[in-house]
């Protein structure tokens, strides 16, 4: 576990370790916000055809280096060199991080956008902090200690999944409302009276922690940065992320060529029948 290797190794006590990572997500949300509403904040587009903004380098480059500072642990982010994309298989604990998770939002000026760290050993997403920097919120969650959402006093307060109602029409799902593939209206098929919130970005994840939805299909392309964070809180909250239709427990570089996700489900545990 994370905390006995910083004991054994003398470092930082485990709740230093998070609490730094928290405010390194919170500033990195300031370097955001600094672009934010520019007009000239887009820098270029990717080779998968995705927005790349000066506000998404600016947030890599203050995590990275910083991040570097705290621990010896190898790093990894969307904006990273090819070369560590290809060595990460070598990788026992990493950071994993999003420095912009919602570049489309972000632009769009929406604000639901996230700054997203995760801490991963063994595969498993032992960490991570969500931080909104317009909504001004901060979701975290660690194994072993429990998620919480921050407010911007700074004052945490503890979340929890909630049970699902009995009745299928007070069960609320997070979805798109108006860009809805065909994947999800054939999921969404066995819950015709169920309710469903949109919401951008990792964010839809940590609505499931915090017990306002029910249900998260994602049945669509997502890279492993994009959810390991978020991935962290829900479990800390008590709730699952699994494989779709799989329902294996979501793991990270577990795939030498490809660092995409399966499709998901986010839940509380036990996942209803899909039958």
């Amino acid at each position: 576990m994370v905390h006995l290797i910083y004991l054994t190794l003398g470092k930082l006590d485990p709740m230093a370790l998070y609490n730094n990572e928290i405010e390194l997500a919170i500033k990195a949300g300031g370097e955001i916000l600094s672009h934010y509403k520019d007009a000239s904040v887009l820098v270029s587009t990717k080779a998968d055809d995705s927005p790349l903004s000066s506000a998404d380098l600016a947030s890599h480059n203050v995590i990275t280096r910083e991040l570097s500072q705290m621990s010896s642990w190898p790093i990894l982010s969307e904006e990273s060199l090819s070369t560590d994309v290809t060595s990460r298989h070598t990788w026992g604990t990493y950071w994993l991080i999003d420095p912009l998770d919602g570049t489309k939002e972000f632009l769009q000026g929406n604000g639901e956008f996230t700054v997203n760290i995760a801490l991963i050993e063994n595969h498993q997403p032992v960490f991570g902090v969500v931080h909104a920097p317009v909504l001004g919120v901060t979701y975290w969650g660690a194994k072993g200690v429990g998620a919480f959402k921050r407010d911007k006093s700074g004052t945490d307060t503890a979340i929890r999944v909630r049970a699902r109602p009995t009745d299928q029409s007070d069960w609320i799902v997070v979805g798109s409302r108006s860009h809805q593939s065909d994947d999800f209206k054939h999921f969404m098929q066995r819950y015709p009276q169920a309710s469903i919130v949109s919401m951008g970005s990792s964010l839809k994840l940590c609505l499931v922690a915090e017990g306002k939805a029910d249900l998260y299909p994602r049945l669509g392309l997502t890279s492993e940065w994009d959810t390991a964070a978020a991935q962290a809180v829900v479990e800390a909250a008590g709730g699952v992320v699994v494989s779709w239709p799989g329902l294996e427990p979501l793991r990270c570089n577990t795939h030498l060529d490809s660092l995409l996700n399966p499709f998901f489900i986010v839940g509380a545990d036990p996942l209803p029948s899909f039958a």
